[in-house]
C-alpha cells in the first residue's frame, strides 16, 4: 500500500482520488463526513437516572452509613455541589477530605460543627503532618475543607469568623520534567505498532492529557484540518481545540487504516470502550524500558510537558500555549517559561563572556 505524502501545514493533505471519513470509509472527491442523526427520545419512555445521579444516590448512601458529627450538612453539601455541576471526580475528593476531617474532631470529642475553632484545624493539620501527608496532598485537603466551611457559614450553621484568616500551606514550586531530545528520538525508534504510535506522537504533538485523548472520538477529529476538538474537558470543564503536526497525521492515518472502523473511540479496546489510562501507561512504559531509559523516570504525562517546552523554544507566546494547554491561569503554564527562558541563558553567558574577558586582560 502506498501511504499519502504529507505536505507541509499550510498546503492540504491530499489523499489521491479518495478522502478517509472519520469512520473509516472511503468518499469519493468529498471529505466530508455527514452522521445519521440520533433518534428522540419519545415522550412516553420513562426517565431513567443518569450516572451523575446515580453518583448522587450512592455517595448520599454513603454518607447515612457514616458515624461522624454533622453528616446532615454533609449530605446538604453534596447536593449542593451536583447542583453546581460539579465533575464527579471534585465531588468524590471534597467528599473524601471532608469526611476525613469529621473522623479527626470526632476522635477529639468534637461532635458540634458549629462551635468549631481555628485551633480545631490547625490540630488537624498537625496531624495529618505527623502521619506524613505531603505538602500537595494536605493543601488539597484544606482547600476542600474550608469550601464545606464557606457552605455552612452561609447556610448560617456557622459564623464567618473562622474563615477570615486562612491556613495556607507553602508548597514547594518543582520545574515540569521534559524529555530530552536524544531521548525522545530513541523512545520513537522503539515503537512497532502502528496504533501505539500514533497515540504517542499524538500525545506529543498536541499536548493532550492522556484521558482526553484516551476519551476522543471519531467525529472529534478532522485529518484535513489536523485538528482535535475536546468539547469539554474532565479536568477543566472548557473545550479547545487542539493541533497536530504533520508526522502525528501520518501517524493516525496509518492507524485509521487499520482500526475496526465502526468504533467510536479513535483508541479502543477489544470492545467498543476507550483504552484506559492504565493500559496507555504500560504500553508507553514498554517502549521507555526498550530505549534504556527506565532510569530516568519518564512518564506518560512528561510527552504534554515536552510538547510545552518545544513551544516554548521555538518561539511561541506563552498566552498562546496557555490556550493550547487548557490552562486556566497563566502562573501554570509560566513553569514552562522558567524551565526553558533561552533569551534568559542568552544574556547569561553573553555577561559571563564579558567578566571572564575581563579577568583575562
Amino acid at each position: 500500500m502506498q501511504y499519502p505524502q504529507f505536505l507541509k501545514r499550510s498546503q492540504r493533505v491530499d489523499f489521491g482520488s479518495h478522502s478517509l471519513n472519520f469512520q473509516g470509509h472511503f468518499l469519493c472527491d468529498n471529505p466530508k463526513t455527514t452522521f445519521p442523526p440520533a433518534s428522540p427520545r419519545s415522550q412516553c419512555e420513562p426517565h431513567l437516572p443518569n450516572k451523575r445521579e446515580q453518583y448522587r444516590t450512592r455517595l448520599i448512601e454513603e454518607i447515612s452509613i457514616l458515624r461522624v458529627p454533622g453528616k446532615d450538612h454533609l449530605k446538604r453539601y453534596i447536593v449542593h455541589k451536583f447542583r453546581n455541576n460539579c465533575k464527579p471526580n471534585t465531588i468524590r475528593v471534597a467528599f473524601t477530605n471532608v469526611v476525613k476531617f469529621l473522623k479527626f474532631i470526632q476522635s477529639c470529642s468534637h461532635s458540634q460543627l458549629e462551635t468549631l475553632r481555628r485551633c480545631d484545624i490547625e490540630a488537624f493539620v498537625e496531624f495529618e503532618q505527623h502521619r506524613g501527608m505531603s505538602a500537595t496532598t494536605l493543601s488539597t485537603r484544606l482547600v476542600s475543607l474550608y469550601a464545606f466551611l464557606r457552605f455552612l457559614a452561609d447556610e448560617g450553621v456557622m459564623s464567618p469568623e473562622l474563615l477570615k484568616r486562612k491556613i495556607h500551606i507553602k508548597l514547594p514550586i518543582k520545574l515540569p520534567k521534559s524529555i530530552e531530545v536524544d531521548d525522545e528520538d530513541r523512545i520513537l525508534a522503539q515503537i512497532d505498532k502502528v496504533r501505539d504510535r500514533a497515540m504517542i506522537l499524538l500525545l506529543l504533538r498536541t499536548g493532550m492529557r492522556i484521558g482526553e485523548l484516551l476519551k476522543t472520538k471519531m467525529q472529534d477529529i478532522s485529518l484535513e484540518e489536523q485538528i482535535i476538538r475536546i468539547y469539554e474537558s474532565e479536568k477543566t470543564g472548557t473545550g479547545r481545540v487542539v493541533y497536530f503536526s504533520n508526522d502525528a497525521a501520518k501517524a493516525l492515518y496509518h492507524w485509521l487504516m487499520k482500526r475496526d472502523y465502526w468504533k467510536k473511540h479513535l483508541f479502543h479496546g477489544p470492545r467498543d470502550k476507550a483504552i484506559s489510562y492504565e493500559a496507555a501507561r504500560t504500553i508507553f512504559k514498554k517502549y521507555v524500558d526498550k530505549a534504556g531509559l527506565s532510569h530516568k523516570g519518564i512518564t506518560l504525562h512528561c510527552l504534554r510537558h515536552t510538547y510545552a517546552t518545544r513551544l516554548l523554544n521555538a518561539g511561541m507566546r506563552i498566552e498562546v500555549l496557555r490556550d493550547l494547554l487548557g490552562h486556566h491561569n497563566l502562573e501554570q503554564t509560566r513553569r514552562y517559561a522558567n524551565l526553558t527562558d533561552n533569551t534568559r541563558k542568552a544574556q547569561y553567558f553573553k555577561t559571563m563572556a564579558i567578566i571572564e574577558g575581563s579577568k583575562n586582560k
